[in-house]
């Protein structure tokens, strides 16, 4: 799970703009991530908080969690450009596959849910976060291929995605935060507001 949060926070250096559309967290050239896509995922990983024992978690709440799930909606769609630009694809089997993997990895079904509450996904995003590791994966095999050293593939996946953003162009509506060039992340803005009406639940670790 670990390796599903560092993933969103490959893009580094993406242009940084205010977003003036109404109803919009961000968008990516044309396309908008609408806040209610993203109040979508942070109420599911809310309400998926109260089915699991979460005694011992540092979960994320409030804004950094509106953060985090902006971040997630983000590269998904320019890690997904970058793919289609070198002609990767995913199909649903790839991530039936892995999400069987991985399933056997924590000891059976009956352990996702809390693995996902830990992992701050809602199990509603889980397919599209095992896509974005197998687009990852494929992308990097793709760059080996092609000459770039293996240890280096990290780093070539992340300037693919910055290209993309420049390319693209990406803005994010200030009341979310801003994205901070140096660390290639949603961060909060000096007088950034919640991008939701949080919640009791949503402000405080259940």
């Amino acid at each position: 799970m670990k390796r599903v949060i560092a993933l969103i926070t490959v893009a580094s250096g993406l242009l940084l703009a205010g977003c003036s559309q109404v109803g919009a967290a961000a968008t990516v050239g044309s396309t908008k991530i609408t806040q209610a896509t993203v109040q979508k995922s942070i109420d599911g990983i809310i309400a998926e908080r109260t089915k699991v024992d979460t005694t011992g978690m540092q979960l994320i709440t409030g804004a950094e969690l509106n953060r985090s799930q902006l971040r997630f909606h983000l590269i998904a769609i320019l890690l997904g450009a970058v793919a289609s630009d070198e002609k990767i694809t995913i199909t649903k089997a790839d991530i039936d596959t892995r999400r069987a993997t991985i399933i056997t990895q924590l000891g059976g079904e009956a352990k996702l849910p809390k693995a996902l509450v830990g992992a701050s996904i809602a199990s509603a995003d889980f397919p599209e976060y095992l896509q974005l590791i197998l687009q990852s994966e494929k992308i990097a095999q793709y760059e080996a291929a092609h000459g770039v050293a293996q240890a280096a593939t990290g780093t070539a996946i992340q300037k693919l995605v910055v290209a993309k953003a420049a390319a693209l162009k990406v803005t994010v509506n200030p009341q979310y935060g801003k994205w901070d060039a140096a660390t290639g992340d949603v961060v909060a803005s000096d007088a950034a507001s919640p991008a939701v009406s949080a919640s009791p639940s949503a402000s405080a670790t259940p």
